[in-house]
């Protein structure tokens, strides 16, 4: 006899009861086209140096980089951008904005050895001032922007001539993006598309980075000492939506929210608004506190970062930029 409820009972457990019936009903998936790779090259080591505050993540030098990103590539992933670590800093970042400079060196160099993947070049001055502001100063000793958006747009000439495939503005400065555009298309580079930061909140997240990229700041006494007057105030979402917009109307193809764990409700919201490809930055920060986590037992690495990343993907982003990607990497391709 067929037992009859008076009422029904439902039981979402009957979705999990396998893994195989757990794969097939799989809202949110992560694969090795969603990770971008972020690069560090140091043009004065002779061998690559493991960076204190990023356990597994290396300054590369300019020689050992092709093969960093055939064996990154070997892992599946075909998405990297670079960030130089410059000897040759002065008040304006000059050595971003000519030939033969680390910025050059690097893409050119990463671009020739894969040729077929997408190498974006990170257009920013904070790593090639003596300052480590994201742009020349001004009298009053903030940055001046639109000092900065003449030479932010010699230096993306600059990475679209030596082979960049995508230029990524981080700078924050207002009408960077149209800069960028104007330059471009009037060189003859109106097919690069240009991933805009967006979204950069004014972060303690970001120390890490710093330390690695060598762009801290508080050289100089007349100099702003933070970068909260052209990065976002962390209490502001509705804000977060204007810039957004704004880089959109500029001719930006793709958009970005950083940090990313911090701030997910922005990454959901900024989607949700504009349909837009849009990326998430897991920063150097969130990297560090779960290598910091993991080291103490506090937490077991890959899966705590296999389920952050998965959050990312939830809240809507299309690509992430992550020091874990090869690590993320591996896990996918069960290697």
């Amino acid at each position: 006899m067929i037992p009859i409820h008076s009422k029904q009972i439902t039981r979402l457990r009957r979705l999990r009861r396998t893994p195989a019936i757990r794969d097939l009903v799989r809202e949110t998936r992560l694969s090795t086209n969603d990770l971008i790779l972020p690069i560090f090259v140091d043009e004065a080591l002779s061998e690559r140096q493991e960076i204190s505050s990023m356990p597994g993540v290396f300054r590369e030098t300019e020689k050992t980089l092709p093969a960093f990103l055939k064996k990154s590539a070997q892992n599946g992933l075909q998405n990297f951008i670079l960030f130089g670590v410059s000897y040759h800093k002065d008040d304006q970042g000059r050595d971003s904005m000519k030939k033969g400079g680390l910025l050059d060196r690097m893409i050119s160099r990463a671009k020739d050895t894969l040729p077929e993947s997408n190498i974006i070049a990170d257009v920013c001055f904070c790593e090639y001032t003596d300052h480590g502001h994201c742009g020349p100063i001004a009298p009053n000793g903030d940055v001046d922007n639109d000092a900065t958006l003449e030479n932010i747009a010699k230096q993306s000439l600059i990475v679209a001539q030596a082979g960049a495939d995508i230029i990524a503005p981080s700078g924050m400065m207002d009408g960077q993006v149209s800069a960028i555009r104007a330059a471009l298309d009037s060189n003859n580079f109106e097919t690069i598309p240009i991933m805009a930061y967006s979204s950069k909140f004014a972060s303690t997240y970001y120390g890490p980075f710093r330390d690695a990229a060598g762009c801290a700041l508080g050289q100089y006494e007349h100099v702003a000492k933070d970068r909260r007057t052209y990065q976002m105030d962390p209490a502001n979402a509705e804000e977060a939506l204007r810039e957004t917009k704004q880089d959109i109307i500029e001719g930006a193809d793709m958009v970005m929210v950083k940090p990313g764990l911090a701030y997910l409700d922005i990454l959901y919201r900024v989607k949700d608004a504009f349909k837009m490809p849009t990326f998430a930055y897991n920063v150097s920060g969130e990297y560090a506190m779960l290598k910091a986590a993991s080291a103490q037992g506090w937490l077991e690495y890959d899966t705590t970062m296999m389920e952050t990343l998965l959050s990312f993907k939830r809240a809507g982003a299309d690509g992430i930029l992550t020091y874990s990607a090869n690590d993320a990497a591996k896990i996918l391709n069960g290697s």
